[in-house]
């Protein structure tokens, strides 16, 4: 897979100024390249809180972490983008071997295409004409680009053939028949409506049927011996899909056929079962995202690697810091962090560091984030606490798929040594 590292590169010409949250006034008018280059200090150097950073070398042994394990367990890799939306981790995913990149809506897409990603999957059906035109003109325009969506019902199969005859693309689109789950989210309910719509996209005219495809995160959300065999049972239901379509003659024509699933929370169960011998040519694909920054809340407590034997587990990445700005009770702080800033969805900020004013770091007992309102945190104590108004809190974050879309620039840092600024396009 490639993309246009140019166009990333160009990322560090953009100048800044007030529209990015947290800089140092002193930044702006600079381009994001020559700031990241002064390796400025978070806090001898004026940024303002809250901010959110990223821990370069967490970042670092992540890619180089799934990188491994995908190559030792014969599966390929398209991280979903959604998870950051930034050009400059895409370029790294790449260089640790992504096989593709996941996109969850036509906007995610042309981001991706702006940058010249390569080989796209789309997580959903595709049927808005808007969308459609422009994809038709980009697959006419770039014979590289390889592109491929999801369908689930055949009325869905109809509306997307229908509206492709009037626009008349160069080349087939791609279509992987996506399977669900009682209960689940999109996706077929059961095998046989799963086997019609393959053999609606088969018969099309203007699509290609090229595998199946699942998101096994929605029918479970623990690390359960309950909520394994759940997952499991749906895979084994996802190979059976492909053996049917395979078994029917509809996957005689591909060179290889894609089959994926995996979020980030079951994707060794995933590789187990899609990494099995096939009977036809088969690519299994793994579309993990979070991976990447990992986090401490959620994905700590469920992430594959926290429970397998041998393998270093992943790091969180992503850091907040606040400053304390209110102490009204023995028992209680505000900080200045909120729903605008931090995750809030899958678990509240973890109180971890405290830094005081002579710059001295500890780590911070007896203490819990237990509200956040849209800019404030609140900060349960213990009695014998010590924190005290103008120290600064560090905090971990869960749920990295709603912390990025809420930075535009996000430093990443070794220490407290900024060096990188990193983009996000939501």
């Amino acid at each position: 897979m490639e993309m246009d590292l140019s166009a990333v590169a160009d990322i560090r010409s953009e100048r800044i100024s007030w529209r990015f949250k947290g800089l140092p006034s002193s930044t702006f008018g600079s381009t994001i390249g020559e700031v990241a280059d002064q390796r400025l200090d978070l806090f001898a150097d004026e940024f303002v809180g809250p901010l959110v950073v990223l821990d370069a070398d967490a970042l670092t042994h992540n890619l180089t972490t799934m990188s491994k394990w995908c190559d030792n367990h014969g599966v390929k890799l398209a991280p979903h983008g959604k998870t950051t939306m930034a050009p400059q981790l895409f370029q790294r995913q790449i260089e640790h071997g992504a096989w593709g990149l996941t996109a969850a809506n036509a906007s995610q897409l042309r981001v991706y295409r702006a940058f010249g990603v390569s080989r796209i999957l789309l997580a959903n059906q595709l049927l808005d004409l808007g969308a459609l035109r422009w994809l038709v003109t980009e697959l006419d325009s770039d014979p590289g680009f390889e592109f491929s969506c999801w369908a689930d019902s055949e009325a869905g199969v109809t509306l997307l053939s229908e509206t492709l005859r009037e626009l008349t693309p160069s080349r087939p689109i791609d279509v992987l028949v996506e399977l669900g789950a009682p209960g689940g989210r999109t996706g077929a309910r059961d095998l046989e409506t799963a086997l019609a719509v393959a053999r609606a996209i088969d018969q099309s005219p203007v699509l290609r049927l090229a595998g199946a495809s699942g998101y096994e995160g929605a029918l479970a959300h623990d690390a359960s011996e309950s909520s394994q065999s759940t997952v499991d049972a749906y895979l084994a239901g996802l190979r059976t899909l492909v053996l049917r379509m395979a078994d029917a003659g509809m996957l005689d024509e591909l060179d290889s056929v894609i089959v994926t699933a995996g979020g980030s929370a079951y994707f060794d169960q995933v590789a187990a079962t899609l990494a099995q011998p096939w009977p036809v040519p088969v690519t299994p694909v793994l579309r993990s995202g979070a991976y990447i920054t990992h986090d401490d809340g959620f994905y700590r407590g469920i992430s594959p690697f926290a429970r397998i034997e041998g393998v270093e587990p992943f790091r969180s990445a992503l850091r907040a810091w606040a400053q304390v700005t209110s102490r009204p009770q023995r028992d209680l702080a505000l900080l200045t962090i909120g729903k605008r800033d931090a995750s809030f969805d899958e678990g509240l900020p973890e109180p971890q560091l405290v830094r005081r004013h002579d710059g001295a770091v500890a780590p911070l007992a007896q203490a819990k984030v237990t509200a956040l309102n849209d800019q404030h945190a609140f900060l349960s104590l213990g009695p014998e606490s010590t924190v005290r108004v103008g120290d600064w809190v560090g905090l971990g974050l869960s749920h990295p798929c709603t912390v990025f879309d809420k930075w535009q620039l996000i430093p990443v840092v070794e220490g407290t040594t900024v060096v990188d600024l990193i983009r996000t396009y939501f």
